[in-house]
């Protein structure tokens, strides 16, 4: 399987099972093996990053959460939290997926219910990141 080089100064030790034509990857969140679709890709990335780079404990992340939003039921990607309050929201879109206004937006929506101080929408190439501050958010490139 051809894999994207993704946008990270880090290089992750993931590990990788096949079953017939189908690859997985395992989540160190979840500990078990998820289908490895370019979402997951980059999702995966972003949870080594904070386990291995910003020393996060696995409880301080949380995948897949479910949130509902005007009445419909949607799934967070993954939130950073720390002492249980929600920090960073980040949003994990496919490679090619090209991030834009509507995207960012789908992700200030969810966010409108997390509460979380910080986004980041990426597609593990391009990130796009934003603080919440005085009802509106602010961009920023990381250090």
């Amino acid at each position: 399987m051809e894999l994207p080089k993704l946008n990270f100064q880090e290089t992750f030790d993931f590990k990788f099972k096949k079953d017939k034509d189908k690859f997985f990857i395992y989540d160190l969140v979840r500990k078990t093996y998820l289908l490895l679709t370019p979402e997951e890709w980059v999702r995966q990335h972003w949870i080594h990053y904070y386990l291995t780079v910003k020393s996060y404990s696995t409880s301080a992340l949380i995948t897949e959460k479910k949130i509902i939003l005007n009445g419909l039921t949607k799934r967070i990607d993954l939130l950073i939290t720390e002492k249980a309050q929600p920090k960073i929201l980040i949003e994990c879109k496919a490679p090619q997926i090209k991030l834009t206004e509507k995207t960012f937006e789908q992700t200030a929506r969810y966010n409108s219910i997390i509460g979380a101080a910080e986004i980041v929408l990426t597609n593990g190439l391009q990130h796009i990141n934003a603080f919440y501050e005085d009802g509106q958010y602010q961009f920023y490139k990381p250090d």
